[in-house]
């Protein structure tokens, strides 16, 4: 039987389920926050075998608590035969009050919106990175894009001197 690894650098890079690559591109990120989420059996071994994505989700605040929509966790064929799996149904994020509070003042006075950005593994539960965001002007993804653009010329250009010193 092999032992598992106790490394943490190892550990790190296949904790992360999904990522929302989209939401720097759309969005300036500000304040991060991590929530666990309320998940049915079916959904956690869908996780497990690399079904999830989140490229389209977004949370809302309804009622006092906070709930993710849209976030897609396609059942496996052979684990959910006795359930209805709704591969986009809702589910209940869990914050501490105080958390979720603040993000509800900050959502409807300021005019933020909650992006997950991130799931990941954390000990044996599933979490899911919450941002607070503005969305970007057009003008303003266009910079990001030629700051990006930049940054890679300019890499590509201290690589080739490098060689050719």
């Amino acid at each position: 039987m092999a032992k598992k690894s106790t490394n943490k650098k190892s550990g790190a890079a296949s904790s992360t389920i999904a990522l929302n690559k989209r939401a720097r591109h759309e969005y300036h990120l500000e304040t991060k926050f991590e929530a666990g989420l309320e998940l049915q059996g079916w959904e956690l071994k869908s996780i497990r075998a690399g079904r999830a994505n989140i490229g389209e989700a977004y949370a809302v605040v309804r009622n006092g608590e906070l709930y993710l929509f849209n976030a897609q966790m396609t059942p496996l064929v052979h684990a959910s035969t006795h359930v209805v799996a709704d591969e986009r149904r809702t589910r209940k994020l869990l914050l501490h009050r105080h958390e979720i509070d603040n993000l509800i003042g900050k959502v409807q006075r300021d005019g933020y919106t909650l992006v997950p950005t991130a799931l990941y593994w954390k000990a044996n539960r599933v979490k899911a990175e919450i941002c607070l965001a503005k969305g970007k002007q057009e003008h303003d993804k266009r910079h990001a894009q030629r700051d990006k653009d930049w940054q890679r010329d300019k890499q590509r250009a201290m690589r080739s001197h490098n060689k050719d010193a």
